[in-house]
């Protein structure tokens, strides 16, 4: 199954325009060529951390010719409501759009806003070098804002990587500019699930995740997928953490939604194959 996910990333990634400034996260919505929505600032964050691993499972069967035998790279994650007017029934890591009170009373060091304006200078919050900091600084507080409204969880801004960044179509009606970090919870910092957005928050191993999704259990984003089958290659927390990350945004083409969608229905057999 996790070799599904893979050919669907692979699809995924021709249907993209990586550019220099910009970027999307995939949102679903009727396609619109005549009116183009403006992208709306983001921040996603992905908590992730080692578990033992389930005896069985297929992540044991993988541990048993690694170095980390017993234990399983799992993500927390959110399974969004159906009636939300964007992801809708959808599995997702905790985040949402920056709001203006992330534009001060920032708790973070200086040094931590220059380091993640650096790692975002292909992104569009640096497109105006003088405002690339500033920008950096309200992505970074909406992250920890969202994810202890949502999960209770107070992370420290030190903490949080810079890991992706992706735009949604601009064939969509409703577009976000999306800014993924990559989170570690200290021991004894545990996510809890506390958001009406959600009927639940919980870990779930990634290849349990990318399984699921597969078989047609549960439902993911393409960035989301993406993003867990890049996990899922790395394989424990010390691997992610060792990731020396190039963050080049992401921006899918005009109707790549639609096509992701379409092929995501279909049989296995079906999915492009890997070379």
């Amino acid at each position: 199954m996790a070799r599904v996910a893979a050919e669907t990333g692979r699809m995924i990634q021709q249907n993209v325009t990586r550019a220099g400034k910009g970027a999307d996260l995939a949102g679903i919505g009727e396609a619109n060529s005549t009116t183009v929505a403006e992208p709306r600032l983001a921040a996603s964050v992905i908590l992730v951390r080692d578990a033992p691993t389930p005896s069985g499972s297929e992540d044991a069967a993988a541990s048993e010719v690694t170095a980390d035998a017993g234990t399983v790279l799992e993500v927390f994650v959110q399974h969004r409501v159906s009636t939300m007017d964007f992801a809708a029934g959808m599995v997702v890591f905790p985040g949402g759009r920056v709001d203006q009170a992330d534009s001060s009373g920032w708790d973070f060091a200086d040094d931590v806003v220059e380091r993640h304006a650096a790692a975002w200078n292909r992104s569009s919050i640096a497109a105006e070098p003088s405002s690339a900091r500033f920008n950096a600084g309200r992505v970074l507080a909406a992250a920890q804002r969202e994810v202890f409204e949502e999960a209770g969880l107070k992370l420290d801004a030190a903490t949080l990587r810079p890991w992706a960044n992706w735009v949604t179509p601009a064939d969509q009606p409703k577009r976000f500019d999306t800014y993924f970090y990559l989170a570690c919870p200290v021991s004894g910092a545990e996510p809890k699930h506390q958001t009406t957005e959600a009927s639940s928050s919980l870990w779930m191993p990634v290849r349990a995740i990318l399984d699921a999704e597969a078989a047609g259990t549960l439902k993911l984003m393409p960035p989301t997928l993406v993003l867990l089958d890049e996990l899922l290659t790395l394989g424990t927390v010390d691997a992610v953490l060792a990731e020396d990350r190039d963050i080049v945004p992401v921006r899918p083409k005009p109707g790549a939604l639609q096509e992701f969608f379409r092929l995501r229905r279909q049989p296995p057999s079906v999915a492009p194959e890997l070379p």
